[in-house]
């Protein structure tokens, strides 16, 4: 499968061009499924901070998480508006819930796995807003990604900081080691319906 470079931290395999090309080819579905991703990411923040209510960090930090990923939500949503794409549900590639499922039960393993998850997600959103900021055929919506590129970095090297204030850092690289890998696997193969994260 041909991949492209990445100089992504934390992520063990890049995205495959066919991903791309998949991706390029229906930007509605993509811009739609990123409404979705958005709105996920808000309420993944807010789940931390409502099971993790004592961890102030934690709830300040993930606190404007929570409240920029909404921002983003709205933008995307002007998007769709402007497209004339109504919200409307889509299916779940496996991504999610595949990542979702390595998140172990027991405290604080699972702080830790819900966090590096997290870390995880963001790097790989980061990477592909900027694969379709690089290829959009469309300069408008291909500068909209670029905007949003940055946020994202920002928000994967935030869940991973908060992992090394709640956990040694010899742990924290041992797990996120483990959650790549499976993450990577994931991703081995390009999910036949266009997403974000297919």
């Amino acid at each position: 499968m041909t991949v492209l470079a990445s100089t992504i931290k934390f992520l063990q395999q890049p995205t495959a061009i066919a991903w791309v090309e998949q991706a390029i080819a229906n930007l509605d579905t993509i811009l739609l499924d990123h409404s979705h991703c958005e709105r996920k990411a808000a309420g993944v923040a807010l789940n931390l901070i409502f099971r993790y209510p004592s961890n102030t960090k934690l709830v300040r930090t993930l606190t404007t998480i929570a409240q920029e990923e909404l921002e983003h939500f709205e933008r995307v949503n002007q998007w769709l508006d402007r497209r004339n794409i109504a919200l409307a549900p889509l299916s779940p590639p496996p991504y999610g819930a595949g990542l979702k499922a390595q998140i172990r039960r027991h405290e604080p393993d699972r702080l830790l796995d819900s966090l590096l998850v997290s870390s995880l997600i963001e790097a790989r959103s980061h990477e592909r807003l900027g694969l379709l900021a690089r290829h959009c055929p469309e300069p408008e919506l291909a500068q909209f990604y670029r905007g949003l590129m940055a946020s994202e970095a920002r928000h994967y090297g935030i869940y991973w900081t908060l992992a090394t204030t709640y956990f040694d850092r010899a742990t924290v690289t041992q797990r996120l080691g483990e959650l790549a890998t499976v993450e990577s696997e994931l991703l081995s193969t390009v999910h036949p319906e266009p997403r974000i994260h297919s």
